[in-house]
């Protein structure tokens, strides 16, 4: 766990993430099942919320982190206060 944005951002960096962002959720917001072209790697900084993945929920609160990679398909669903998460994305080489 980072305890500071540029802690995280750092270690991303590092890892080859190209953006870095701090993102709020809205209170019980539900986003359906959907993919994205990058590597997700993100920490949950306050709030909650359930990212599922083929069928799994995983519940994650303050202080938890998560990894996604490229194209899984996975849907989220944030908790009654909703959710800030500080995200990297890196997006994979192409030949």
């Amino acid at each position: 766990m980072h305890a500071t944005f540029a802690s995280f951002e750092a270690a991303a960096k590092q890892k080859g993430f190209e953006e870095v962002l701090t993102k709020d959720w809205a209170p019980s917001l539900s986003l359906d099942v959907h993919s994205h072209p990058f590597d997700v790697e993100a920490q949950v900084i306050s709030g909650d919320m359930t990212l599922i993945v083929e069928g799994y929920p995983t519940h994650l609160s303050a202080g938890q982190s998560f990894q996604l990679a490229a194209n899984v398909p996975h849907s989220e669903v944030y908790g009654a206060g909703g959710a800030t998460v500080w995200i990297a994305r890196r997006h994979p080489k192409t030949p």
